[in-house]
């Protein structure tokens, strides 16, 4: 078993996002203020293969990056003193840098590594990389900012 794992009910806590939104399915390291790896099981029952690309079903590129910002939530929210953190969402405000290197398609697991970079001004910037059996599928740097809404 993982070390500094998180399963799904754990993860409901400190996200908003449920199904069919929800784009992490475990995490399987962390390091508050540091680093966070996750796992995502791809399914053929995924509802955006219905149309992307009923054929041969692909996962949107956007997906991944959404996968790599839910992440980046986790992340803030485990490197946030609980009393701060209850009802915080941390929102996307910035992509940079996003590349896609490879197709992802039912029966993958994405492994999702983010990287905390630093914080300024309420900003918080992370690196972000999805792959699948060691190969990098998608790339960017996320910016988002915390809220108690």
């Amino acid at each position: 078993m993982f070390l500094n794992s998180i399963e799904i009910q754990e993860i409901f806590k400190l996200l908003p996002h449920r199904y069919p939104f929800l784009l992490i399915d475990r995490v399987i390291d962390y390091e508050a203020d540091k680093h966070i790896s996750a796992l995502k099981n791809v399914s053929v029952n995924e509802p955006y293969f219905q149309g992307h690309f009923p054929i041969k079903p692909v996962m949107p590129g956007v997906l991944q990056i959404e996968a790599i910002a839910q992440a980046t939530g986790i992340l803030g929210a485990l490197s946030t003193p609980i009393e701060e953190a209850e009802n915080r969402i941390y929102y996307l405000i910035g992509v940079d840098k996003a590349r896609f290197k490879r197709q992802v398609v039912p029966g993958d697991q994405l492994l999702i590594e983010v990287d905390f970079k630093n914080v300024k001004r309420n900003f918080w910037m992370f690196k972000g990389r999805v792959s699948v059996e060691g190969k990098t599928s998608a790339v960017c740097e996320i910016m988002c900012t915390p809220r108690n809404d």
